[in-house]
C-alpha cells in the first residue's frame, strides 16, 4: 500500500513538473502613465494578443490593475525595433509576414506612422504571401514603373511614392485602361499621353533608389490608395479631377476612382 502511495506521487510530481510552460505566464501590475500599447511592446506581444488574453475591448486600463501576460516564447512571434527608412511593407516583405496582420496585431489606425526606435510585435510566418502580389512583372517593366515614379513623385513622402506605382498597377487590373504596365505608362488618348513625363521625357531618367524600392513595394501588393486610378497634384484646379471620388491625399498628391 505503502509502495503505491509513493508511486502514485512520484506520478504527480512528474505531471507538475511537465506543465506547459504557459501555463507560468506573467502578470502584469499596471503602473501610473502605462498604456496597453507600451506594456505589450515591454513584453514583446501584440497589443490584440494582450487584449484578448484579458478580455479587454477598450483601452481603459488603471494603475494597480492586474494583467495576465500571454507566453509569447514558443513561435509566437518577436518584436522589431523600427529602422530609419523602414516602412510596414518592407519589415512584412523581409521578414515573410502578411503586412495586414502586422497592422492588425499592433492595432496601426496609420501603418504610416510608424517611426525608428519604436517597436514592432511581427507575428509568426504563416507561409504565405505578404501581400496581393503581382505576377508576370519583369525586369524592363519595374524599371519603367520606377523611373515613373522618379519622375511623378521623386519628392513626394515615400508612401507617396508607393501610391504612384499602385496607381498603375490599379489600371492594369482595370477593364478600361491597357493590361500592361509598359502600355499603361504609354497611353496615349484624344491627343494626350496620360502622363506628363512621357511627354516631356522626363519618363527616361534613371530611377532613383527610393523610387525602385516603391516600385517594387507596389508590385507586391502594398496600395496605399486602396484601388485609386487617377493621381494629380492638389494644386491642379481641373473640376473634372476633383469631382471623381476621393481616395486619400498623401503628400501634395490626391488619389481618386
Amino acid at each position: 500500500m505503502n509502495a503505491t502511495r509513493v508511486l502514485m506521487g512520484f506520478f504527480v510530481l512528474v505531471a507538475v513538473l511537465t506543465l506547459p510552460m504557459a501555463a507560468q505566464a506573467a502578470t502584469h501590475t499596471v503602473s501610473p502613465g502605462e498604456s496597453l500599447y507600451l506594456i505589450s511592446q515591454n513584453y514583446g506581444i501584440s497589443l490584440n494578443t494582450l487584449m484578448e488574453g484579458n478580455g479587454i475591448r477598450t483601452s481603459l486600463i488603471y494603475p494597480g490593475q492586474k494583467l495576465y501576460i500571454p507566453d509569447s516564447a514558443s513561435g509566437s512571434g518577436y518584436t522589431y525595433t523600427v529602422r530609419a527608412g523602414d516602412s510596414i511593407f518592407r519589415i512584412a516583405r523581409e521578414h515573410g509576414v502578411n503586412y495586414q496582420e502586422i497592422v492588425r496585431q499592433n492595432g496601426l489606425y496609420n501603418p504610416d506612422l510608424i517611426y525608428p526606435g519604436s517597436n514592432l510585435y511581427i507575428p509568426p510566418a504563416s507561409g504565405g504571401e505578404t501581400g496581393q502580389g503581382q505576377s508576370g512583372v519583369t525586369q524592363q517593366e519595374l524599371d519603367l514603373l520606377a523611373r515613373l515614379i522618379t519622375a511623378e513623385a521623386d519628392a513626394e513622402p515615400y508612401t507617396g511614392k508607393v501610391a504612384v506605382g499602385a496607381v498603375v498597377l490599379n489600371r492594369v487590373r482595370n477593364s478600361i485602361f491597357p493590361d500592361t504596365i509598359r502600355d499603361v505608362i504609354y497611353q496615349y488618348e484624344d491627343g494626350t499621353y496620360q502622363f506628363e513625363p512621357v511627354m516631356n521625357g522626363w519618363i527616361n531618367r534613371p530611377a532613383t533608389s527610393d523610387c525602385i524600392l516603391a516600385a517594387k513595394d507596389a508590385v507586391n501588393g502594398w496600395d496605399p490608395t486602396n484601388g485609386a486610378v487617377y493621381f494629380f497634384a492638389t494644386y491642379v484646379t481641373n473640376q473634372w479631377l476633383w469631382s471623381r471620388p476621393l481616395s486619400a491625399i498623401i503628400g501634395d498628391v490626391a488619389f481618386t476612382y
